[in-house]
């Protein structure tokens, strides 16, 4: 049973970031310069920023923009942003009740911690 749930959760995740990054993916004609992404590793959902690197176009670099944690003993997601120095720090608010709730968070970037 635990393999089923788990599928329709990520079937959910999946379906709550695809309405995401097709909202929020730049025009098409640019995506050769910049472009949205996300990975799912475990519990945890990564936004991330594609582009070529600036001295070598030849090489893509993936730049991790937001993450959030699922956490089942609570049933919340810990949201994260990365500063400069490229380690996560907790969101304000550190939490959301859903991954809708996450996306919503980077959508809006309030704080401009997500996309500057």
């Amino acid at each position: 049973m635990a393999g089923k749930l788990d599928a329709i959760f990520t079937t959910d995740v999946i379906e709550a970031l695809e309405n995401f990054m097709a909202r929020k993916r730049p025009a098409e004609e640019i995506r050769d310069q910049l472009d949205l992404d996300y990975r799912i590793e475990g519990q945890n959902v990564y936004i991330f920023e594609v582009r070529p690197q600036w001295d070598d176009k030849s090489k893509i670099m993936h730049m991790d923009v937001a993450k959030t944690t699922y956490v089942k003993s609570k049933d919340n997601w810990k949201v994260y942003w990365m500063r400069g120095n490229l380690k996560w720090y907790p969101y304000d608010p550190a939490t959301a009740d859903t991954l809708e709730q996450f996306i919503d968070m980077v959508d809006k970037d309030r704080h401009g911690c997500f996309f500057g």
